[in-house]
């Protein structure tokens, strides 16, 4: 590990010269992404790069900012949203809610869902720029939908060869490799067999295998050594994402779940997972309560079925067997539901109470009307701060860019980073600053195979975030969740402020980061 004098850039080493910059931040307490402690020091930026870090001689210089008593940190990179749209749209592409916290790079195409046509997807970033970077992942179960429409089957020789053949352009495109949503629909119909066959392929171009598991209650031991499989049996590095055990029945299940991923380390590996700091998720209420099989064909099939005599009573038994797991639906929240927005904010049970109906009803109603979003309260409080130790684990929001409107989706959207950094390490010292910021920066950067972001050194694109370590803290909750994080004075983006003095900027310095075919170290 370098000390901090000693990184500056090589030529300005070489000859005993002064460095010359378009920006100085100087005096803040530097963390390099590498899990070292801080150190004071400057940060020298010229031309959107880190040219030096540390102690050294000062040339032309731009412009100083003063950064004494601040924290100056690697841009910090979220290995898992869902801003896929967002971060296309014209009211959302700024990603305020992310630039606030400190981030500086979105992984798009998570759980098996996004756009497939990736150099499509790259072209309409660059041409209008994002508030962040944005790297994006070929998400399997939008490429079986496109191939094979949502319904449970497995793929033919001829579909499972148009699958791969596009796996391969989506990788020649730039993506960084491939994710599944094993829950979901119709990612859940692919065998482990198909999978390995994608992910062959995306391991040739040096891509990365990122898994929303089949299973995250019961069956999670299962599930990880399914991704593990993958991993192996492929050749690439397999990752698995917002690890946790879900299911008041399965808490500590995520300690055998860790010890497995820990021994496949050991036999070498490449195997990693990512959080987020709450002891809620958030999906569809129907791939919450309602069962895959149910649900092949999409929601006017799962409708049909559950007005079919043979069918309906099944689905329906298991669905109350879910609601029952959740405290007769207590421990589920709308969080948007567009036919009803009354309801958004309240609970299952609460909704079926006042309506004096059963849960069971209430959540057909809403699937017949065309579904909703929900958050369900389902983690342990003790598994959430076992994980965010394990040197594996990277911190990842599972949200995506947001305006404040009046949905009521879950929190980590605003608060994730701000969380886990400024609330378990800063305040509560449940892990180390230090190891926090690697987490949400150096760590998820090494995982997905980025080369030139995620560190404080020389030659690095210049994504840095500096911060009020006695102010940087998670405002959003449950009940208001569209409240920005505060504390954080300013973020840089490819070196352009995205956060000046603490108010974002709306600067649109975000680029399409291509993957290209490199060694891993």
């Amino acid at each position: 590990m370098l000390s901090l004098t000693c990184l500056i850039s090589a030529a300005a080493l070489a000859a005993d010269e002064s460095v010359n910059a378009d920006l100085l931040l100087r005096g803040g307490t530097i963390y390099t992404g590498d899990g070292a402690a801080g150190r004071v020091g400057d940060v020298a930026i010229r031309d959107g790069k880190i040219v030096a870090v540390g102690q050294f001689k000062v040339g032309q210089l731009g412009r100083t900012i003063d950064c004494s008593g601040l924290c100056v940190a690697p841009g910090f990179i979220d290995l898992h949203t869902h801003s896929d749209d967002q971060v296309i749209a014209p009211t959302l592409r700024a990603c305020v809610n992310y630039v606030i916290q400190g981030c500086t790079t979105s992984v798009t195409g998570n759980c098996g869902s996004g756009p497939t046509n990736v150099g499509e997807f790259y072209a309409k970033i660059d041409a209008a720029g994002a508030g962040t970077n944005v790297a994006h992942l070929l998400p399997q179960g939008s490429l079986r939908d496109r191939v094979l429409g949502s319904i449970d089957r497995p793929a033919t020789a001829e579909e499972l060869a148009t699958m791969r053949d596009l796996v391969d352009k989506a990788m020649r495109d730039g993506a960084w490799g491939m994710s599944t949503g094993l829950i979901y629909v119709p990612s859940v119909y692919a065998s482990t067999d198909e999978l390995i066959e994608l992910a062959r392929v995306t391991a040739s171009h040096g891509g990365i295998y990122a898994s929303h598991i089949r299973g995250e209650g019961s069956g999670l031991l299962t599930a990880v050594s399914e991704a593990i499989k993958i991993g192996e049996v492929a050749g690439l590095p397999a990752h698995i994402s917002h690890f946790k055990s879900s299911g008041s029945e399965n808490w500590g299940l995520i300690r055998q779940a860790a010890a497995a991923i820990e021994t496949a380390r050991q036999q070498g590996r490449t195997v990693t997972a990512d959080q987020y700091p709450y002891t809620a998720s958030s999906t569809s209420l129907e791939a919450t309560l309602f069962p895959t099989w149910a649900r092949s064909g999409g929601n006017a099939a799962l409708i049909k079925r559950l007005d079919d005599p043979e069918s309906g009573p099944k689905i329906k038994a298991e669905v109350q067997r879910d609601i029952d797991r959740t405290a007769n639906g207590a421990a589920v929240f709308l969080a948007r539901y567009q036919a009803q927005p009354t309801w958004v904010g309240k609970n299952l049970k609460q909704i079926a109470d006042e309506a004096k109906r059963p849960a069971l009803d209430i959540a057909c109603e809403i699937v017949r009307n065309g579904g909703a979003a929900v958050v369900n309260f389902s983690m342990s409080e003790d598994d959430v701060r076992y994980a965010m130790q394990l040197p594996w684990v990277a911190t990842a929001s599972d949200g995506r860019s947001y305006l404040p409107n009046a949905d009521r989706p879950h929190p980590r959207s605003y608060g994730t980073f701000a969380r886990k950094i400024g609330r378990y390490a800063i305040q509560e010292k449940a892990i180390s600053l230090e190891h926090a910021i690697r987490s949400a920066s150096g760590l998820p950067a090494d995982i997905l195979g980025l080369k030139d972001r995620g560190y404080l050194k020389p030659d690095q694109a210049a994504d840095i975030v500096v911060f009020d370590a006695t102010k940087y803290l998670d405002e959003a909750t449950f009940d208001a969740p569209h409240r920005y994080a505060t504390g954080v004075r300013y973020v840089f983006v490819n070196g352009t402020p995205a956060v000046h003095e603490g108010t974002p900027t709306g600067a649109l310095a975000g680029k399409a980061l291509r993957h290209v075919l490199t060694k891993r170290e």
